[in-house]
């Protein structure tokens, strides 16, 4: 820790905070992260790239004849918030008029940026605002990126089993890459570093659940050592709650803390605001933070212990105590809820079943598993203990839902009573139970109620799209091209799946994709259930539970023992996630309830055909989180 003060110097055209362990210069008014001064290099930032493609905020926006408009965001006017020996914060604002109309997002945005003392990083947050008398847009992005310099940082970490050596961005280019399926895949022929030859490169191969990303960044592992690391210690300001998945660092090297993206998700992520309708929202602050070794025989691994520890440090610390905006609620004006959630389901247990390790958040007033696609205001979660008691401080003021959803039981919960936080407000929600979706006994069932398609069989990738970091690795469906290996392996019918012979992890194909033809179209497929039935109850329903990980253009039509007869469902065109292009293994959750007459079965072998017509695109297809049938409801019996 330096015992040096923090120093100011503010010119025409540009602003530098130095607390003696690292400077930092931002162009003025712009807001721009121009320059990175830190452990002897002069710039951590890449200094061939333009000042204002190195380190700043950014947003895609649409509205009054604009269609995703990319704007790195420029602030027009520029003020030292606080200055004193502990801390500096600076602002740069940019205003909106309705002269802008149509050629700028209609939002006043500031920007600030956070110096202390002794603090090996700095942190930056911004305040976006809508005014009610302002036009309609949509936001279906905003981030920040930071660009490093690729002649020192080739080594990223975002997870313990997720980091490795990457590949340069000149690989990425005509002559040593070969463009795939979409521009962000390139497979690289002739790159710089031989050993990365033949490997597949794509962005959407490092994505992270909101959840993970807490930490991640790049090494320069040349002496001196040097960490860069983008540090997110709390979730709150992040849209679609805990399991949306964002991108993180990728080849350039590039480096993102993303608050808001349509990824994963499509258009219902993506945030609309009325003519009318006021709107302020704080994202951040994030924290830059730096670390470094001279020591020879230091581990360059070192650096991300090392920041992961200090991200322990940055999540106890929240809410920080030191942001000067107004807009920002400091722990004293927040409010906590605690309480315990339990399950009943009479056909597992008897009793009550504590919600063992389930997701327990608040947002927003909505109905059951809306925070799922809720994108304008803040949620707070967090994860229940074996017992099912979950703790959830930190909490900004205002109403709210209490949600949940338990690993092991479809559904969501939420609990119907609006909560109320105000400041300083310690609320005790007495034991809630949440009873899922059940009108009978289970016949069979087919996966793990996880709301992920990662226990079913994920192939082995062609030996042409290889990114070695997931060989024998548990996220193997981050590979590029698994699509394509399901017509390989059914070129002429489809998937069948045989109950109580059948073994979903090595029988059930990840996602029921559409199938190549040699003239370079696609097919729909139907993939069959067969199960037997000894006895069949014909004067009474059936259901059957299909719970969905995600869907992108595709639609679930069901039949029941006739192939060609008319759907006994039909889901309609659902989802836009594009999760399987983008190596997730989930996207928005979907959970059908189907009503099967008994006298749709016979005694003895009956099948189940899923189909998935729309067949425009390789990308089409649904992934299956679980699917169970359920018998009729016996009698209640009175005693």
């Amino acid at each position: 820790m330096s015992s040096l003060k923090l120093q100011l110097q503010v010119k025409d055209n540009h602003v530098t905070m130095n607390n003696g362990i690292l400077q930092v210069t931002l162009s003025k008014p712009d807001g721009i992260v121009t320059g990175i001064q830190y452990n002897g290099l002069d710039n951590l930032l890449e200094v061939r790239n333009e000042e204002s493609n190195r380190g700043y905020w950014d947003l895609v926006w649409s509205g009054s004849g604009t269609t995703g408009a990319f704007d790195v965001i420029r602030g027009t006017s520029f003020k030292v918030i606080v200055e004193k020996e502990e801390q500096i914060e600076l602002s740069f604002t940019r205003t909106w008029d309705p002269s802008q109309e149509g050629k700028a997002v209609p939002l006043n945005i500031d920007k600030r940026f956070v110096m202390l003392r002794g603090s090996s990083g700095f942190y930056t947050y911004a305040i976006y605002e809508h005014s009610e008398q302002w036009p309609a847009f949509s936001m279906a992005e905003t981030r920040i990126a930071f660009k490093l310099r690729k002649d020192k940082f080739h080594y990223m970490a975002i997870a313990d089993n997720r980091q490795r050596f990457m590949p340069l961005p000149d690989d990425r280019l005509q002559d040593r890459g070969q463009a795939l399926a979409y521009p962000e895949a390139v497979l690289l022929v002739n790159p710089i570093e031989p050993e990365f030859t033949g490997e597949v490169d794509d962005k959407y191969q490092y994505s992270c659940e909101n959840k993970d990303i807490l930490v991640h960044g790049w090494i320069s592992t040349e002496q001196p050592l040097v960490g860069f690391w983008l540090i997110t210690p709390s979730q709150e300001f992040r849209t679609g709650g805990p399991h949306k998945q964002n991108l993180t660092s990728h080849v350039g090297p590039t480096s993102l803390a993303v608050f808001s993206s349509a990824h994963y998700s499509g258009d219902d992520l993506v945030p609309k605001f009325g003519v009318g309708e006021q709107w302020k929202k704080v994202f951040g602050p994030v924290f830059i933070y730096l670390n470094s070794s001279t020591d020879d025989d230091d581990d360059p691994l070192w650096l991300w212990d090392d920041a992961k520890s200090q991200t322990v440090a940055e999540v106890e610390s929240w809410p920080y105590d030191f942001p000067a905006s107004e807009d920002f609620v400091k722990a004293d004006q927040r409010g906590n809820v605690v309480g315990r959630l339990l399950v009943r389901d009479r056909y597992l247990e008897e009793g009550l079943i504590p919600a063992n390790r389930g997701y327990v958040g608040l947002a927003p007033p909505g109905a059951p598993g809306s925070w799922q696609r809720e994108c304008k205001e803040y949620q707070f979660w967090t994860t229940s203990d074996e017992e099912g008691f979950f703790y959830i401080s930190g909490i900004r003021p205002g109403q709210y839902n209490l949600y949940a959803w338990v690993p092991g039981f479809i559904g969501d919960f939420k609990y119907e009573e609006i909560i109320t936080i105000t400041p300083g407000c310690y609320i005790y929600v007495e034991d809630v139970v949440y009873q899922p979706p059940r009108n009978g006994p289970t016949l069979w069932e087919i996966g793990i109620p996880d709301r992920s398609a990662a226990e079913f069989y994920v192939p082995d990738p062609s030996p042409k799209y290889i990114n070695r970091l997931y060989v024998n690795h548990p996220d193997r469906f981050r590979q590029y091209g698994l699509w394509e290996r399901y017509s390989e392996m059914y070129p002429d019918g489809d998937l069948v799946y045989t109950i109580g012979t059948s073994d979903y992890g090595r029988d059930w194909f990840f996602a029921q994709v559409t199938r190549k033809k040699d003239n370079k179209t696609y097919q729909g497929t139907t993939w069959q259930i067969k199960f037997k039935l000894e006895s069949v109850d014909k004067a009474n329903s059936y259901t059957l539970r299909v719970a969905i990980a995600s869907a992108t253009l595709s639609e679930l039509q069901i039949r029941v023992n006739d192939a060609n007869g008319s759907p006994l469902f039909t889901s309609g065109l659902i989802g836009k996630d594009n999760s399987i292009a983008r190596h997730g293994i989930h996207g928005l959750y979907w959970l059908f309830s189907i009503e099967v007459p008994g006298s749709k079965f016979v005694e003895g072998v009956n099948t189940f055909f899923f189909t998935q017509p729309r067949s425009t695109s390789p990308f089409q297809g649904i992934m299956y989180d679980y699917i169970r049938l359920e018998g009729p409801s016996p009698p209640l019996a009175f005693g």
